[in-house]
């Protein structure tokens, strides 16, 4: 078929009759015009006009859009218009171009938009119940459309990959973006962590989209349409897709006997006492341990995260580690590791004595004077107004090169000043810092103000992640991923890249991974999904109704469990008060994780009915799986 060039205006002025004209055909009949992708699972219809008519699950026959919202495949965001003449006619704001009109070549998608003066290239891969989108390039004439501007062209700061008009069924997964009931699931998912997969809710109807970001990835970044007839088909197909794309196996975990096991927390275990907390382990019942860090490597809190030197325990080094992993293995546990990735101690060598530039900073500041390499230095002035820098005490620090700053407040009017400044904070070399010279505030931890998150826009978060590796690597077999919230924005993309750039570096994959935080990438990951905080007795059973019993139906529809835990013995702590959240636990099919250590027990009165609650429960999880 002949393709004819119609001019830019024309189709500002033709859309409306063609939309009419569209809008006259009924929404599940495929013109001669349309572009059907028919997979084993899924029939999707698109308009010759860009809009999405029809997507039907084939086991059930369902269809799974909203009739009559015909909402374009595609968009393309602008930061102003820049082609001239656009420019002089339009507002100069950040403006959505929806996609007008699209046609196929084989396995690629040519797609305009309304004025914006370029079409998209974008190339389709088929699966067995999923089909793939990913943004190749664009086609755009600079010479004619942007004719005399010494500029990169298309100007895009942002391309919605994806968006469709699902309706609203029994189950809507928002961390997963999955909308499913007994008959069919669709879900909009990403290829990689670079996509912001997220969803609008309407009325009766959600907007499933994936945005790419010209600041993150924009070619290259892919996108995928996943669907099946109800759940267990559904990941059988999500499970193709995994394989098919390489990425981390979420389905196979949560097929993993060993996901809904409860789980013993410990801080305290070295080579010399490992016998004693596999020996309370196992009177528990319990058949896997997690180990935080500070078992394994030099801390005080947060203090020292990022360097990951091991103990003195450890006098043979990684081999006395292994030696020990393998004890905990002999006797019929699966160990895990608990680290918190994002954070790097204040104390360690990544701060002090010179500030590594890798370090996260909220946001920045430019000198407006120099300050000199000796004395004292009391006010800071800068070219930015600082009226959103922290006051909280313990976030007011500067940076500047590789000398950290306190101060003690802001002025709002120029000349912008921080007051109340001291140098060498955190025991930082003091260095001259000259007129002009780009600093900003740190991102310090908001848990203690004893830890600074680092900037996942540099390799800091690889090389923290190759240490985490190499204790990994010595035998453990699961992982919580904490402190995954500690990253900068779009959160939706960097919470989920921060625990990939850790799991990237293992040997093994892990069974199943927890987390802090949960952003849609990490699904592939969190088969597990998160584990609650410790509760107090005074407030254990209303909180344990109150986050995770409530939160475990919302992972359900995630195809996900919640942990239950972690739970703290107190001298307060009774059998009562365990038996309650155990039941409620079993009944959403999740375990729990309690922090077990001899102390503890030996100062409540219910030490061993406490234990005897542990035992009884996780037997009644094994008769479930059996």
């Amino acid at each position: 078929m002949k393709t004819y060039s119609i001019p830019q205006h024309a189709f500002r002025l033709l859309l409306p009759l063609a939309m009419l004209a569209v809008g006259m055909t009924s929404c599940n009949q495929p013109s001669s015009d349309d572009i059907v992708l028919d997979n084993s699972r899924f029939r999707l219809v698109i308009g010759a006009d860009a809009t999405t008519k029809s997507l039907v699950v084939k086991g059930s026959g369902e269809e799974m859009l909203q009739k009559g919202e015909r909402l374009p495949l595609f968009t393309v965001t602008q930061e102003r218009p820049f082609n001239n003449e656009v420019k002089l006619e339009m507002p100069n704001s950040r403006t959505v171009y929806p996609a007008n009109r699209v046609r196929r070549d084989g396995n690629t998608l040519i797609v305009g938009f309304q004025t914006a003066a370029y079409e998209a290239v974008i190339d389709m891969e088929e699966g067995d119940g999923f089909i793939t989108f990913a943004l190749r390039d664009f086609i755009c004439n600079h010479d004619r459309d942007y004719e005399g501007l010494a500029m990169d062209v298309p100007p895009v700061a942002s391309m919605r990959l994806l968006q469709l008009p699902v309706k609203e069924r029994e189950n809507f997964g928002s961390w997963l973006n999955v909308m499913w009931n007994k008959q069919a699931a669709l879900c909009v998912a990403g290829c990689d962590p670079y996509e912001e997969i997220w969803h609008e809710d309407c009325s009766g109807f959600r907007v499933m989209r994936a945005d790419l970001y010209s600041s993150i990835k924009l070619r290259g970044g892919k996108a995928a349409i996943i669907a099946g007839a109800g759940r267990e088909d559904f990941l059988n197909v999500m499970d193709g897709f995994e394989k098919s794309l390489g990425l981390p196996r979420g389905v196979e975990s949560r097929r993993s006997p060993l996901l809904n096991r409860s789980i013993a927390w410990t801080s305290e275990a070295t080579p010399e006492n490992i016998d004693e907390i596999i020996a309370l382990t196992k009177k528990a019942g319990l058949e896997m341990m997690l180990f935080y860090y500070p078992c394994f490597v030099k801390s005080s809190g947060y203090r020292y995260l990022g360097d990951y030197d091991l103990r003195p325990e450890y006098k043979n080094g990684y081999a006395d580690l292994k030696a020990m992993i393998d004890k905990v293995k002999a006797a019929g546990i699966h160990p895990g590791f608990h680290t918190l990735q994002t954070h790097i101690g204040v104390q360690s060598r990544y701060v002090t004595p010179v500030l590594d530039h890798r370090l996260g900073k909220k946001m920045p500041f430019t000198l407006k004077t120099a300050i000199p390499a000796i004395g004292e230095v009391e006010e800071i002035v800068v070219e930015e107004n600082p009226a959103q820098a922290p006051l909280w005490e313990g976030c007011r620090i500067l940076a500047f090169g590789g000398e950290a700053f306190s101060y003690e407040s802001v002025t709002t009017e120029r000349p912008y000043t921080f007051k109340g400044v001291k140098r060498g904070h955190f025991n930082t070399q003091a260095c001259a810092h000259a007129q002009g010279e780009v600093g900003g505030i740190l991102d310090v931890s908001e848990f203690g103000a004893s830890s600074i998150y680092l900037d996942q826009n540099t390799d800091l978060q690889d090389e923290v992640a190759e240490k985490i590796a190499r204790i990994y690597d010595c035998g453990f077999e699961f992982m919580y991923l904490d402190g995954s919230e500690g990253v900068g924005a779009p959160c939706g993309i960097n919470v989920s890249l921060s625990q990939y750039r850790v799991i990237s570096k293992l040997h093994t994959m892990p069974l199943f991974t927890e987390g802090a935080a949960k952003s849609h990438f990490g699904w592939h990951m969190q088969a597990g999904a998160n584990a609650f905080d410790v509760f107090k007795p005074e407030v254990f059973k209303d909180m344990i109704l109150k986050f995770p019993y409530a939160e475990a139906p919302r992972m359900q529809k995630n195809m996900t469990r919640v942990d239950f835990g972690w739970w703290h013995i107190y001298p307060g702590t009774t059998p009562d008060m365990w038996d309650f959240a155990e039941e409620k636990a079993v009944e959403c099919g999740c375990p729990v994780t309690v922090q077990l250590n001899e102390h503890d027990l030996a100062n409540n009165p219910h030490a061993d009915e406490l234990l005897a609650v542990l035992r009884k429960w996780e037997d009644v999880r094994k008769n479930i799986a059996n």
